[in-house]
């Protein structure tokens, strides 16, 4: 799963939050497994007006390593119809206790052990009147399970759909069943649909058949066993696009409109299966797969087993695709589809054990980058994800296996997510790569469809390796937090050495950090093996002269934190002789703190011609183009990159750079971009022009208003928030309100700037219940002191206007609404 993330989120109590709830302090321990699921066979259909779903369900189990006579199902929020035990042909019916949580069924005699028997069950989902247990987390907004979109028709242009998102545990809120992950089941699926729709599920589509008028019925049947939260459906007007890969359907679903992208998006699936099938030595364990972009999705994107489902950020124009990056959409495929392996084929055996889902997952978005597009780019998303971990110190407090949590999403981190993959990756740099992929295997295929947890992944890469992994374990599995290191160089010219201190600081015992160092004199390198052991340690290398660099950690794999007192001039030589991206990253990331020095302004100027995209963009960014001669010799390069760098990132972040100074000079460079095809590089041009002629600026952005979207929707806003009137504001309140939570949170300050300006009272009373209704809407998340500022901001904007005492009374009420949520 790619979890939901909501860039406004106000996140600074969250951990601490988390950490003085005494439930974060209980010890979750595995779910027992009393009886296990067998197969589980399901006919729904759906009630659009009532937002219901119809089921009858046959569910096959048998006792686990006991007699039972009772079966406990999750079964949350349903009218249960009927229950009975399925004997031949037969009914009986069984009584049934249910508390609208669990269903716990009395079986009216005792199973024994391993053998089976076959429940039926008739019920009605309501997944709209949860209450509070349909609620979501930070993580994924929400627990229905089941969600109709937009049946009514009400919203015009919006397409009608159904699909379902399980995890953790919200598809027992669609069907009954055990919601466990250490569960698994084969699977039969029956939809009766409006025969206009196209449907999808799990596994392979074995019959469609008419089922009354305008109705269909599509039956979808798994034969492999998998995990009750990876069951899902969806129903909607897709159009399919079909590929293939070694003979399997490889599918496409996406929304009419963007059907022409669909192999732009999806189209590297099928090599991303051969390379993943050979890279692991396991081939793809599944009979197809399948992947559907649908509308208003709870988190960024799900792994269900053989059919992913993404939000709807992976469907997208031509045009949209140009401001793509890897980042973005290429990388969360293979996140997902990498799940069809860690995760699906063989699962967490407890949510404690998340890591053996999600980690190699996060894991594999450096692994296709680097065989797609070489060693820079796996390092620069390596250094992305390792970066978002490091952005929270809640993160610190957590281990990676983690037994004691408030919530089981909670777990669905930084953690879990970020510092795992970097963990996986730092394992198979001190492995090797054969070692490590062959001991992946091992896990794969000795725990094939069932589940695993970390220690099993020790052993299977024990026995690949030949060696005891329990310190490594112990230490980043089963221990919070990373190291903390401060690196120190002493060159002795009598005993001709280079010595090395490395401090670790952090709080408890030193880690055992196995690295490389790499040595440079005379223009050539040497590397040295080297481990840490302790709260200080001192490496003594061979140098008859004073090295030009020491490169500690040369392959750039350990996850630390590290001051690395080298001097600039080390910094600038890195930049040019050491190979990694990080090499050269951290050499500009010295360069910022030294801004004064010319040799920081060399650094950063060459950090323009970098052959890295995002070292360019970061090189931009860092420029103090207040500095004379940086400005001085910095500027021709931002001027080419503005105009014509091949990466959109780099020409956005060039415009802005130049944006910035408030040059009337440049008036005819922004003009120029707003030509550009992309909407990032318009949207940048547009925020440019508009301090230097907002006339100008007005004008061209109500030119783009039959074709916007992303950073030019936002620019339309900022630009009508500073030259607009109320004459803007039904657009400005349109593209608000198609805007997804983080645009909307980022046009607020323009929203802010015409409500201070406009006499319309239905402007204002609209635009300020806005801003009110954002923050009911994300309450656990949003910086409500911000909002309030906005919101005062208007008012005071407003003091001396017609309105003054209407934009009073609305601001005060808003102001209490948001307080109230905070």
């Amino acid at each position: 799963m790619r979890k939901y993330l909501l860039l406004a989120l106000s996140l600074a109590g969250v951990a601490s939050a988390a950490a003085q709830n005494p439930a974060a302090t209980a010890y979750r321990a595995t779910e027992r497994r009393v009886n296990d699921l067998v197969h589980t066979k399901l006919a729904v259909r759906f009630d659009y007006a009532k937002r219901y779903l119809y089921g009858r369900e046959w569910v096959t189990l048998k006792p686990h390593g006991y007699p039972a006579d009772t079966l406990r199902l999750d079964a949350k929020g349903m009218d249960i119809k009927a229950v009975a035990l399925v004997q031949g042909e037969k009914l009986q019916p069984l009584k049934y206790d249910y508390n609208q949580r669990q269903l716990l069924i009395h079986l009216g005699r005792t199973v024994p052990a391993g053998q089976a028997y076959t429940v039926y069950l008739e019920y009605t989902a309501k997944p709209d009147e949860l209450g509070a247990a349909g609620q979501g987390t930070a993580a994924i907004r929400g627990a229905k399970g089941l969600y109709f979109i937009n049946p009514d028709s009400a919203v015009a242009g919006k397409p009608v759909q159904i699909w379902t998102q399980g995890e953790t545990d919200a598809n027992s809120a669609w069907f009954p069943t055990i919601d466990q992950p250490n569960q698994k089941t084969t699977q039969e699926i029956s939809l009766t649909v409006p025969s206009k729709y196209v449907t999808l599920s799990n596994g392979q589509l074995v019959s469609q058949a008419p089922a009354g008028p305008g109705l269909r019925t599509d039956t979808w049947k798994m034969d492999e066993p998998h995990a009750p939260y990876l069951f899902m459906m969806a129903v909607g007007d897709f159009r399919v696009t079909k590929d293939t890969w070694r003979g399997k359907e490889v599918n496409y679903y996406l929304e009419p409109q963007y059907a022409a992208q669909a192999r732009a998006i999806f189209g590297k699936t099928p090599r991303m299966l051969e390379f993943f099938s050979q890279r692991l030595g396991v081939d793809f364990p599944w009979n197809k797969y399948s992947q559907v972009v649908c509308r208003d999705f709870v988190a960024g994107a799900m792994e269900n087993t053989t059919a992913s489902l993404f939000g709807e950020q992976a469907q997208g124009s031509a045009r949209e695709l140009l401001d793509w990056q890897y980042a973005g959409e290429e990388r969360e495929i293979a996140h997902e589809l990498f799940h069809q392996w860690f995760g699906d084929y063989v699962t967490c055996e407890s949510w404690s054990n998340l890591t053996m889902n999600e980690s190699f997952a996060n894991f594999s978005e450096v692994l296709w980058a680097e065989h797609e597009y070489g060693p820079d780019a796996a390092a620069q998303q390596a250094d992305l994800s390792l970066r978002t971990y490091f952005r929270s110190r809640g993160n610190f407090e957590k281990p990676l296996v983690r037994f004691q949590y408030a919530d089981k999403e909670d777990l669905l981190d930084g953690v879990s997510y970020q510092k795992g993959g970097a963990i996986l990756n730092m394992l198979r740099h001190h492995l090797g790569e054969d070692v490590f992929f062959a001991g992946l295997k091992r896990y794969l295929t000795q725990n094939a469809f069932g589940t695993g947890e970390a220690h099993q992944l020790r052993l299977a890469l024990e026995a690949a390796a030949g060696q005891d992994l329990n310190w490594f374990f112990n230490q980043w599995y089963f221990r919070a937090g990373h190291p903390v290191v401060t690196i120190d160089y002493q060159w002795d010219a009598a005993r001709q050495r280079q010595a090395v201190v490395v401090r670790q600081t952090q709080a408890g015992a030193p880690f055992v950090l196995p690295l490389t160092v790499d040595v440079y004199a005379k223009g050539r390198a040497r590397r040295y093996p080297a481990t840490l052991r302790h709260a200080v340690d001192t490496l003594y290398f061979p140098a008859a002269t004073r090295p030009d660099l020491v490169n500690v950690d040369a392959e750039k794999v350990l996850v630390w934190q590290k001051q690395d007192r080298k001097s600039l001039t080390e910094f600038a030589y890195q930049q040019r002789h050491a190979p990694s991206y990080l090499d050269r990253r951290e050499a500009l990331a010295a360069a910022q703190t030294q801004l004064a020095d010319p040799l920081a302004h060399k650094i950063l100027v060459a950090g323009l011609a970098d052959k890295s995209p995002a070292l360019r963009e970061m090189a931009v960014e860092l420029l103090d183009l207040k500095n004379a001669a940086l400005r001085k010799a910095a500027l021709p390069l931002v001027e080419k990159l503005a105009l014509a760098d091949p990466a959109v990132p780099v020409q956005t972040a060039a415009l802005n750079a130049l944006g910035a100074l408030k040059d009337k000079r440049y008036a005819p460079l922004f003009a120029q971009a707003l030509g550009s095809k992309s909407y990032r590089v318009q949207g940048a041009a547009l925020q440019a022009l508009l301090p230097l002629n907002p006339a100008q600026a007005l004008a061209r952005a109500t030119a783009f208003e039959n074709d916007h979207k992303g950073a030019l929707t936002a620019a339309l806003v900022a630009v009508y928030g500073r030259a607009g009137t109320a004459a803007q504001w039904p657009s400005v309140r349109a593209k608000y309100d198609a805007a997804d939570p983080n645009a909307r949170f980022g046009m607020l300050p323009g929203i802010a700037e015409l409500l201070g300006r406009v006499d319309d009272p239905t402007a204002l009373r609209e635009g300020i219940a806005r801003i009110r209704d954002l923050t009911v809407e994300f309450k656990r998340f949003l910086d409500a002191p911000r909002l309030v500022g906005l919101l005062r901001g208007v008012q005071a904007q407003q003091a001396a206007r017609p309105n003054a005492a209407l934009v009073k009374t609305l601001v005060d009420e808003a102001a209490a609404v948001i307080e109230a949520a905070k």
